[in-house]
């Protein structure tokens, strides 16, 4: 039972593990968008602002969306007039990225910060240039934003966008609950409902004493958080933490703190520290408004080693988001879900609550697992992909010998399908191990993919017709309406990552080009992303590459069987099925 429990928790936490593993990573197994909808208009993917403009120095601060990241060779940086000189742009170092069409280049998760030295004191316009990607596979044409500066004097200080959004709220909120039922903290909840409670159970008075101790508790952890974001402002930390120099040591924490989890040692405040406090706690009385709020203070700094190593975990991850607001609001959403027993508890519900037992050495496991899973994360930023894709094997192994995928003597039906998923779980890991010694280093993707030869791949690439101009495209779309063909158009740019990926990996496989021969292939190359490119974006309603489109015999697009973003070979090839069974084809 113990087992299987386990596994629910990790499938229920999958979501917050694979976004700590894998948000820097764009991989082409995810299937594509239908639509734009899956994707956010550039100036809301990344949010620029003006933070500082003085005598000396410009301070500007990007703030990319989750998902979402830009590209260190892609700033530009120009005056008007033309005759303002800008010192050398101090951009902290990148994330290392190595791509197998462009190289090695730097990107940019999350806040950066970026500083202008400036000598001339006179008012001018900054034209900041960038550009940036999805995760899932689209990329943005280079942007240019104007920023007005004044001249002598500055301007004040802008904020930045804030880094929180309902859905992190909530999953932080979910923690929380998932840390109470833990063998430090569930078995002190009739404990602590006694002290703060005394007996007066149900009814306004036993809310109205719960929420007095869980809201201050609640606040206390929010303090917490929204000095750990100004500390990370404060250094920059989002933009530092690409480096190996501080990477490792913020992994080696993460191993600390789940080998604390499994047991191996506890984390507890200095014991003279402790002592005062514990002190101060039985010295307070209970059973009133005051009291429980004392208490809930309190509590919030006596935490226990089985909360203690996750809210260590999280007040790192606060620190490096560079965000004070949403720090306080995460850990306020942690507070929230630890007290929430206890509020069930005041209003008559104990009865709900699970009875203490050894499944909850379980729940403390699963969260090892967890923070091993954010380890790997950090470390992937520096490691190359196949290390990564060998931790995570390892991982996996780790589990399935947890989960019994090893052992010979099974009793239960339980046990059993714990061992079915746990050997689920070790032929994963051997997949990574092989891939790894493979050169690959995707964990969505450990297996390599089979290349096709390069004189097949030339032939194939010669079907397609490239245009460059809307007039060229407009000419081609209304020739292949003359004829009675119906067309399908890829739009393609060189600065594009996932255009590559579909050009090599997904137009070239095998079942993707038995189906093209029904169609008239056009390229648009929107490489230039000129005034006159970017309107044809505007009329098909695009953000940017890469895209494909289907356009009937008649030249009316089949608008619902567009492909927004990356796609796997496998997903094309039912795309084009369908399309083709709608064409009569």
């Amino acid at each position: 039972m113990r087992r299987l429990f386990f596994l629910l928790f990790l499938l229920l936490a999958s979501p917050a593990f694979a976004a700590g593993l894998l948000d820097n990573r764009p991989s082409a197994t995810l299937g594509a968008a239908s639509n734009n909808a899956d994707f956010l208009p550039v100036h809301e993917a990344f949010k620029l602002n003006l933070v500082q403009a003085d005598a000396q120095s410009i301070k500007l601060r990007f703030v990319a969306t989750d998902g979402y990241y830009l590209y260190r060779h892609r700033f530009q940086f120009r005056t008007e007039p033309a005759d303002i000189r800008l010192g050398t742009p101090d951009i902290p170092k990148g994330e290392a990225k190595h791509d197998e069409f462009f190289g090695d280049v730097e990107v940019y998760h999350g806040v950066l910060d970026i500083e202008l030295p400036r000598t001339d004191k006179r008012a001018f316009t900054l034209l900041v240039g960038y550009q940036g990607c999805a995760d899932k596979g689209l990329c943005y044409p280079p942007e240019t934003a104007r920023l007005d500066i004044e001249g002598e004097g500055g301007m004040p200080p802008a904020s930045a966008e804030p880094g929180w959004n309902w859905k992190s709220l909530a999953l932080f909120f979910l923690a929380g609950v998932g840390l109470t039922f833990t063998p430090c903290v569930l078995p002190m909840l009739p404990i602590l409902s006694g002290v703060v409670l005394r007996g007066q159970v149900g009814g306004l008075r036993g809310l109205s004493l719960s929420l007095a101790y869980v809201l201050p508790m609640a606040a206390s952890f929010a303090v917490l958080g929204a000095l750990m974001g100004l500390f990370g402002a404060g250094l920059n930390l989002q933009a530092r933490l690409q480096s190996a120099w501080v990477l490792v040591p913020f992994a080696g924490f993460f191993v600390l703190f789940a080998l604390a989890m499994f047991g191996l040692f506890d984390i507890k405040l200095p014991q003279a520290l402790g002592n005062r406090l514990e002190k101060v706690a039985n010295h307070t009385r209970g059973g009133s408004l005051l009291g429980a709020a004392v208490l809930g203070v309190l509590s919030s700094l006596l935490v226990s080693p089985c909360v203690s190593a996750p809210l260590a975990g999280a007040l790192l991850y606060i620190s490096a988001s560079g965000d004070a607001l949403g720090g306080a609001l995460k850990l306020f959403a942690l507070g929230l879900g630890m007290g929430a027993p206890l509020l069930l508890v005041a209003t008559g519900g104990a009865a709900w609550l699970p009875k203490s037992g050894p499944w909850m050495n379980t729940v403390k496991n699963a969260i090892g697992v967890l923070l091993l899973g954010l380890a790997i994360g950090l470390l992937s930023r520096v490691l190359p992909g196949p290390a990564t894709l060998l931790l995570v094997g390892l991982l996996a192994a780790g589990v399935a010998l947890f989960l019994g995928a090893l052992e010979f003597v099974v009793k239960t039906p339980r046990q059993r399908l714990a061992q079915l998923l746990g050997l689920a779980l070790l032929v994963y890991a051997l997949a990574c191990w092989y891939g790894a010694l493979s050169g690959q280093g995707d964990p969505l993707r450990p297996l390599p993919a089979p290349v096709a030869a390069t004189a097949t791949t030339a032939a194939k690439t010669d079907a397609w017709q490239t245009v460059t101009t809307p007039e060229a495209l407009d000419a081609a779309l209304a020739e292949a309406k003359a004829t009675g063909q119906p067309v399908l158009l890829d739009w393609y740019a060189d600065w594009c990552i996932s255009c590559k990926v579909i050009e090599h990996e997904v137009l070239n496989a095998e079942p993707v080009t038995a189906q093209l021969g029904a169609f008239r292939l056009l390229r648009f190359d929107i490489t230039q992303s000129n005034a006159e490119q970017r309107a044809l974006l505007d009329r098909y309603r695009l953000f940017g590459p890469p895209a494909l489109m289907f356009f009937a015999a008649n030249g009316s697009e089949m608008t619902t069987d567009r492909v927004i973003g990356e796609i796997n070979a496998g997903d094309f090839a039912q795309v084009l099925a369908r399309v083709r069974g709608q064409l009569g084809l």
